[in-house]
């Protein structure tokens, strides 16, 4: 078993995290639980999908992101006439010189919005899968490299079903967590009215960290450590879905790896250099819940009945002490 106190958090590193998801919520108000699974996400290197139904936050908390830690943001509105060039770039034949010249497209930055990603064709969604796996593009058989840190903040309204695609399952396996937004509180509605008062708050947020800054804490992340019981628990989740009679398909080897660099990284901003099981149920269905296949026959609530039944699973699992 290991040794928690072996490699304590620094309080640089600590303070770093705090500040960072301190500054967002000074814009983002009253979502400190989305605030936190986008951190999440960022430091394990990974990526998040937002629903909700438009206007309550979702391009705000991307930029503000992208702005507290010095990033080159873009946001890319997708819609049915989107081409995959449009999104990684393409070659453009310079007539002075007589070559073809790569123009980037707007997927080189540390943080990219894709805007109501599902309004695109399938085709289109799927060139973004390289960029969110492999943190490169390929363009005419010349592979690229993204910047550093690179995450991809992708929304889409769950209410619209007119002119718009389904995300398939690889698409969907890419994005380490799927969280909703929600409405704020009364309290937290009354301060955004307040905020815009003299203009849009994030024109006055102030970077805290750079990217080189972020990029130490991923590093210290990977090095969060987790006790041998943990890996069995996460293994037993993942089997549970698997033998659940009603889904189709359970959790895949690459969802119980989302599932461990995702609780790592929430005992990381929980000043912890140790996983406990508390944080593997904490982001168990925003992380498990978009991954399985239930059996139409037997599951007809949608995505409430799906979280639902991993909930459930997380309940009867024998949880380590």
């Amino acid at each position: 078993m290991a040794n928690r106190s072996s490699q304590p958090l620094t309080e640089d590193l600590a303070g770093w995290a705090t500040a960072l998801e301190e500054n967002i919520a000074t814009v983002v108000c009253g979502k400190r639980d989305v605030i936190r699974k986008c951190l999440v996400a960022l430091l394990a290197g990974e990526h998040v999908l937002l629903e909700d139904v438009p206007g309550v936050g979702k391009t705000l908390l991307a930029q503000s992101l992208a702005r507290s830690i010095r990033a080159q943001f873009s946001r890319i509105q997708f819609t049915p006439d989107l081409l995959p060039s449009d999104i990684v770039g393409s070659s453009v034949f310079n007539r002075q010189t007589s070559e073809f010249v790569y123009s980037q497209g707007p997927v080189f930055a540390h943080i990219v919005l894709a805007d109501e990603i599902n309004r695109a064709p399938p085709r289109t969604q799927s060139a973004l899968l390289e960029a969110m796996n492999e943190h490169q593009v390929t363009v005419d058989g010349v592979t690229r490299p993204l910047p550093q840190p690179f995450m991809v903040i992708a929304t889409q309204n769950p209410f619209e079903f007119e002119g718009t695609y389904p995300l398939p399952e690889s698409q969907l396996d890419r994005f380490l967590l799927r969280t909703r937004m929600g409405y704020p509180a009364r309290e937290d509605e009354r301060q955004i009215l307040l905020q815009h008062r003299e203009g849009h708050p994030i024109e006055h947020l102030q970077p805290v960290l750079d990217c080189q800054q972020v990029i130490r804490l991923q590093e210290a992340v990977r090095e969060v450590q987790v006790e041998e019981t943990l890996y069995d628990y996460l293994l037993d989740i993942a089997e549970a879905t698997r033998q659940c009679e009603e889904l189709h398909a359970g959790v895949s080897p690459r969802g119980v790896l989302a599932l461990y660099r995702a609780s790592q990284a929430l005992a990381f901003l929980n000043h912890r250099n140790y996983v406990v099981p508390d944080d593997v149920k904490q982001l168990a269905v925003s992380v498990l819940a978009h991954r399985v296949i239930p059996r139409m026959y037997s599951v007809e609530g949608g995505r409430e009945t799906v979280e639902g039944l991993i909930q459930r699973i997380l309940g009867e699992v024998p949880c380590p002490v």
